[in-house]
């Protein structure tokens, strides 16, 4: 039997502190995984689950989108994938008795950690209005309020559905149509806090917003760059696939802030160089850059394989694919132009580098003839993420590294869905193609206007013009930004409604009622009328296939998400809907039939995903060199070069994740490969600079950001750490330091909060 949920919060601000490691995996990843998995699940359940993470017959992973390769390791998973499939499959549970126990006051008092722990979710539980606690309720019941709250609205505009990126493709599909037939596009997406900017300026640029590389392009590369992105915490089966990009003779590049464990040596594991040997060097140079320098480093890049190719001999001969750009792009001499204005001096400013490292990055690109770029967040939420991005394609096509093997854009999705979500049209902003299928497959007309996505969305609930908000999956309030405008704006609504697995830091931030409906995990056998069903999911290369849970479920009252969206679209849409929901609850299958004949690459979609390896989608830049922009070419893009300026005494922070988390569940208080034991309230900071500041290690500040238009925000109590950091820059986890990141304070165009370039003082404190 697992042990007991703790009872208590633990101190998170007095950390354990070591220097950080230099190396990721290895033993030490394996004995934490199954110490977890151990306490959540005992012996016998965390062999039957874990072996059957991310296998052919068996459940996707409810953490990363990283693809699997078609032959599998027989512990086909992560040590942050163990993590997260222990606590879905965890032993604990959260009863009736639990709510009765804690009030929501009281709940809205414990760190997100402590809720987490408390277990599985066992049936659903209403908050009445004036109500101190949560009280069970039968689902009929829960579908009446929910009825109830949206048939009274005065527009269906006035709802906000919002959806995670752990939700299957039938469940997402079904969800987006329910609310389509409702009446309303607001369907925010966690997409629209990480990867919209990527999305933004792929579709752009190549008419396509999903990467263009699929796995076994990552063996045949000369080159990777590895661009805002920590692996070793947030995505660590990719480390595997760098490890065999080596082995086949790739160099990689990484480019970050922060000198990441899981980028300089990795440990496999799975093999006996990773338990007993040294494991593999994986970065060949690092570029240890400022935050936000990205699009001036990338500029100059281009700057200087322009100037290769003018010489047009040794080094610079075929610098660029003149036939490429010729044949298969537009904007070519504008961009060029803006290239060779870039400046040396303004781009070591932006990035803190030097001249020398530049150089030695220039002579790896142009000896390159395959190159893929890999980022994540620390591109994306910046205010100027979406110029950054174009100008990574730009870097790319000017040596014709778009639909060539082994070459490509590569963004590193988070969710192991939230790529699938999007396909499926959870988008507020839907392409009226998309629509235009919907109707003739179902016959009714959708709406066209656009909706709220994620900020907008927190804007509408606080200022009255929303009043209910539904979520399927996710914690919204700990993972927008704003927290104090968040938090206000959901207790504005009249209803929240949160389907969960487990417990989080929404559930405690209520509207006028509140309803949480217990959902099924990804680890969990799902019979239906017609029998045990399963779902599917794409990852983040755009490769599509199923996943069955084989688990008991937690409890008998579990509903699956698709059938609580059939079963709530009957009830608030009635007799008047000629959707046939009930059939779709009883059998999955006939939901990807009408997949199949609504979105464009799911054709025969149950005979396809029946292939355990699953199928990839479509993607014309990389299957034919064809790119449906607007040009109909691929587009050179040429805007002005962007990066946070900082006055004197202040700091550049970025948030980020702990190694014992995954976006805002917290497994543990840990950061093994960053050297910090139990604390989560630490800001990392350059020695040199906490010396300017006069900031001794181990001494406490309150973070204080400021924004051009004058405001302020304040995150009290954090231990300062001295980190190896770049110069000016600092670090701390997420949630606790998003209430530092103003609602307004976006990226440009994809309205991403800008959570990787947050302008702060430091002002020191005593401890408490």
């Amino acid at each position: 039997m697992a042990a007991k949920p703790p009872a208590g919060d633990p101190i998170q601000d007095a950390p354990e502190v070591t220097p950080p490691q230099r190396a990721a995996a290895g033993l030490p990843a394996v004995g934490h995984s199954l110490r977890i998995a151990h306490q959540q699940m005992g012996v016998r359940r965390t062999a039957l689950t874990l072996l059957r993470v991310n296998q052919k017959d068996g459940f996707d992973c409810p953490g990363c989108a990283w693809p699997e390769p078609d032959k599998r390791h027989t512990a086909e998973f992560c040590e942050n994938g163990a993590k997260a499939v222990a606590e879905e499959a965890t032993l604990r549970r959260v009863t009736p008795d639990f709510f009765a126990a804690h009030p929501v006051a009281d709940l809205a008092t414990r760190s997100g950690y402590w809720l987490g722990q408390q277990g599985r979710l066992t049936q659903p539980m209403y908050l009445a209005e004036g109500a101190e606690r949560y009280e069970p309720v039968s689902w009929d019941r829960a579908f009446d309020i929910v009825a109830d709250e949206l048939t009274a609205l005065d527009s269906p505009d006035e709802a906000v559905f919002y959806t995670s990126g752990r939700t299957s493709n039938e469940a997402a599909f079904l969800y987006q149509l329910f609310v389509r037939e409702f009446g309303t596009n607001n369907l925010p997406d966690c997409s629209n806090m990480c990867h919209e900017s990527s999305g933004s300026a792929l579709t752009e640029t190549l008419g396509v917003g999903k990467g263009s590389v699929l796995l076994e392009d990552l063996y045949k590369a000369d080159l990777i760059i590895v661009a805002g992105q920590n692996p070793g915490t947030n995505h660590p089966r990719m480390l595997s696939a760098l490890e065999k990009a080596k082995a086949g003779g790739a160099k990689i590049i990484s480019v970050n802030p922060l000198p990441e464990a899981g980028l300089e040596r990795f440990k496999n594991p799975q093999n006996a160089r990773g338990i007993a040997g040294g494991g593999t060097s994986l970065t060949d140079l690092f570029l240890h850059i400022r935050l936000g320098g990205d699009q001036a480093l990338f500029r100059l890049l281009n700057k200087l394989v322009l100037e290769a190719s003018d010489s047009a001999s040794g080094a610079g001969e075929g610098a660029i694919d003149e036939e490429f750009i010729r044949e298969h792009t537009h904007g070519f001499e504008e961009f060029a132009a803006a290239a060779r204005a870039a400046d040396w001096d303004e781009t070591l400013r932006a990035t803190g580098l030097d001249r020398a490292d530049i150089d030695r990055a220039l002579a790896m690109v142009l000896a390159s003839k395959r190159t893929i770029v890999c980022w994540a967040m620390g591109l994306t939420q910046h205010k100027h993420s979406v110029p950054t991005i174009r100008e990574v394609v730009n870097f790319l096509l000017l040596r014709g590294n778009i639909g060539r093997p082994g070459a490509g854009v590569c963004p590193v999705r988070g969710h192991s869905n939230v790529q699938g979500d999007r396909t499926m049209g959870i988008f507020e902003r839907p392409a009226p193609a998309f629509l235009d299928a919907l109707e003739r497959e179902f016959g009714f007309a959708p709406p066209r206007e656009h909706g709220f996505d994620v900020v907008r969305a927190i804007r509408a609930l606080r200022d009255g013009q929303a009043k209910v908000f539904f979520a399927m999956g996710g914690n919204f309030v700990a993972a927008s930004p704003d927290t104090e405008v968040t938090e206000a704006a959901m207790r504005a609504a009249r209803l929240t409604v949160h389907v969960s697995t487990k417990l989080n830091r929404s559930h405690a931030v209520t509207g006028t009622r509140a309803l949480i409906l217990p959902t099924l995990g990804r680890t969990e056998r799902d019979l239906q009328g017609d029998g045990p069903q399963f779902v599917t999911v794409e990852d983040s290369m755009g490769m599509v296939h199923a996943s069955r849970g084989r688990l008991e479920p937690a409890s008998s009252h579990l509903l699956s998400e698709p059938a609580i969206v059939c079963r709530l679209a009957r009830r608030v849409l009635g007799p008047e809907s000629h959707t046939p929901w009930e059939e779709f609850e009883k059998d999955y299958g006939r939901i990807r039939d009408r997949i199949a004949a609504v979105v464009p690459g799911f054709e025969d979609f149950n005979d396809r995903v029946s292939d355990p390896a699953g199928f990839a989608l479509p993607h014309a830049p990389r299957d034919s060199r064809s790119f449906p922009t607007a040009t109909g070419k691929a587009n050179f893009t040429a805007a002005p070069v962007e990066y946070p300026k900082v006055p004197e005494g202040r700091l550049l922070l970025q948030t980020l994740r702990s190694h014992d988390q995954y976006n805002t569940t917290i497994y543990g208080l840990d950061d093994r490969y960053r050297g910090i034991k139990n604390g989560r309230r630490v800001v990392l900071v350059h020695p040199e600079d906490a010396q300017e500041l006069g900031l001794a290690d181990g001494s406490y500040t309150d973070l204080v950001s400021e924004w051009t238009d004058g405001t302020e925000r304040r995150a009290t109590g954090f231990r300062v750490i001295h980190y190896p950091t770049a110069r000016g820059c600092a670090a701390s986890y997420y949630p606790e330091t998003n209430v530092l990141v103003p609602l307004d304070a976006t990226a440009d165009t994809s309205n991403t909060p800008a959570s990787k370039s947050v302008v702060v003082r430091l002002e020191q404190t005593p401890p408490a």
